[in-house]
C-alpha cells in the first residue's frame, strides 16, 4: 500500500504544477527580505489554513508552521522551507521578475515555499494514510543565518521526531536529486576587523602608522592559516570580502575596517578557527605598529545529515524518480541554516535539481541576478516532500 501510494504521487502533483507555478510567481514578483517577510507569511498561512490545517504564525521572526495529524497516533516529522529573498537587482527580464528594486529571489526560496505548500496539499488529501503527524516549517531569514535558531527557541522542534529539507540547484537538472551521507554544507563564520594606525600625509610614511599596508599583509597571511595550519583533507576557506580605509588618493587613512567568512567542513576545525585568526591577525598588526580588534562570530554549523534518514530519503528518491535519477551530491562549502535543526533532532538535507533538462541552456548559478529556475521542479520537490513523509509514516 505504500509504496504504490508514493508512486502515485508524482502524477498528482503535476496536476497541482499549474497553481505552484502560480504561488512561486506570484512571491518571485514580490520578494522580501530577512526578517520582513510579512505578506509571504500571509499568504502561506491562508492557504494552510484552506487545507484544513492548523496554523500558527509569527514564529521565529515571520516564520509559519503548520500541524497534519494522520488517522492514528505516531511519530512526528518535520518539513522545512525557507521564504526569504537577498539583496541582489534581478537581470532575469522574466515577465514575472521582481518588482522591488534591489531585491530577488535569487536563491531559489519562492520554489522552496512553493514546493512545501504543495506537499501540504498532497499530505492532506491523504492524510488517513497518515500513522503519526507532519509539521510543515516555513522559516524566516535563512539567508542571515539567523532565522533557525530563533524558530528553534520559539519551540518548533517540540514534539518532533526528525527532519527534511531540500534546496534547489541550478546545476543539476530538473528531475533529478543529490544525496549525501555525513557532511554536506559547510559551517559559516563572520569576522569582523578593525585597524587603527595613526593617518598622515601620503607623502610623509615615516609620520604615520599604515593601516592599509598593515591590512595587505593580514589578508595574505590569513591564507597560511589554511595552507600552512590546517591538514590538507580539511577543507577550509577563509575569504575577505570587504575592505574599507582612506577617502583620497595622497592620504594614509587613521582606520581600515575589514570583514570576512571562514567555512570549514568539520566541528573540530571550526572550533579552532577562531584563534587561529586572532593570533595571526594581532600579531601581523603588531609587526606592522597597528591595533587590531577583531570580531569573529560562529553562525551555523557544519550540515551533516544522518544516515537512516539519508536512506530514506534515496528510497522515496528512487520510487519517484527512479534509481537512475539520483546522483551523489558533491560536498560545498556554502552554508545552511538547517544545519542547526539537525543538531538537535536525526534528518536528511537534500538538493533538488531545478536547471535545465537537456543542459544545453545556461545555468546561472545561486545568489546571481540571472538566476532562473526550470519550474518542472516544483511538482517534483512536492512529491517528493510528501513521499518521504509517507514513507517514513504512511500504513
Amino acid at each position: 500500500m505504500t509504496m504504490k501510494a508514493i508512486r502515485d504521487l508524482l502524477p498528482s502533483a503535476k496536476a497541482i504544477e499549474r497553481e505552484l507555478i502560480e504561488l512561486r510567481r506570484k512571491l518571485h514578483r514580490n520578494p522580501e527580505l530577512s526578517f520582513e517577510e510579512s505578506e509571504t507569511a500571509a499568504a502561506v498561512a491562508e492557504l494552510l489554513r484552506g487545507l484544513g490545517l492548523e496554523v500558527r504564525s509569527g514564529i521565529g521572526g515571520h516564520g509559519v508552521v503548520a500541524e497534519l495529524t494522520g488517522s492514528r497516533p505516531g511519530p512526528r516529522i518535520a518539513l522545512r522551507a525557507d521564504m526569504d529573498a537577498l539583496p541582489i537587482q534581478e537581470e532575469t527580464d522574466l515577465p514575472y521578475a521582481s518588482e522591488r528594486p534591489g531585491k530577488m529571489h535569487a536563491c531559489g526560496h519562492d520554489a522552496h515555499t512553493a514546493i512545501l505548500y504543495g506537499a501540504a496539499k498532497l499530505l492532506s488529501e491523504r492524510k488517513d494514510q497518515l500513522v503519526g503527524s507532519v509539521r510543515f516549517i516555513f522559516q524566516s531569514a535563512e539567508e542571515i543565518n539567523a532565522g533557525a535558531q530563533v524558530m528553534i527557541e520559539q519551540g518548533v522542534l517540540e514534539g518532533v521526531d526528525e527532519i527534511f529539507g531540500l534546496h534547489n540547484l541550478p546545476t543539476l537538472p530538473a528531475g533529478k536529486a543529490a544525496t549525501r551521507y555525513g557532511a554536506l554544507m559547510g559551517s559559516v563564520d563572520r569576522f569582523e576587523l578593525n585597524l587603527t594606525g595613526k593617518g598622515g600625509h601620503g607623502a610623509i610614511p615615516d609620520q604615520c602608522v599604515d593601516p592599509v599596508v598593515a591590512a595587505s599583509a593580514i589578508i595574505l597571511s590569513l591564507q597560511s592559516a589554511v595552507s600552512r595550519e590546517i591538514s590538507p583533507f580539511d577543507p577550509v576557506v577563509v575569504t575577505v570580502g570587504s575592505i574599507h580605509g582612506g577617502a583620497s588618493y595622497n592620504v594614509i587613512p587613521e582606520r581600515v575596517e575589514m570583514t570576512g567568512t571562514v567555512r570549514t567542513f568539520s566541528r573540530s576545525v571550526q572550533e579552532g578557527m577562531p584563534s587561529r585568526l586572532e593570533r595571526l591577525i594581532n600579531q601581523t598588526a603588531e609587526a606592522y605598529r597597528c591595533k587590531a580588534e577583531l570580531r569573529y562570530t560562529q553562525q551555523v554549523p557544519v550540515l551533516v545529515n544522518h544516515d537512516d534518514n539519508v536512506r530514506h530519503v534515496e528510497d522515496a528518491i528512487d520510487l519517484i524518480l527512479g534509481l537512475e535519477n539520483r546522483v551523489e551530491a558533491n560536498p560545498v562549502l556554502a552554508g545552511e541554516d538547517f544545519s542547526v535543526y539537525l543538531q538537535h533532532v536525526p534528518g536528511c538535507f537534500f538538493w533538488l535539481g531545478s536547471g535545465p533538462a537537456t543542459g544545453a541552456e545556461q545555468a546561472y548559478g545561486l545568489h546571481h541576478p540571472k538566476f532562473a529556475i526550470n519550474e518542472d521542479c516544483l511538482s517534483v520537490g512536492a512529491a517528493l516532500l510528501a513521499a518521504i513523509s509517507i514513507h517514513r509514516l504512511g500504513v
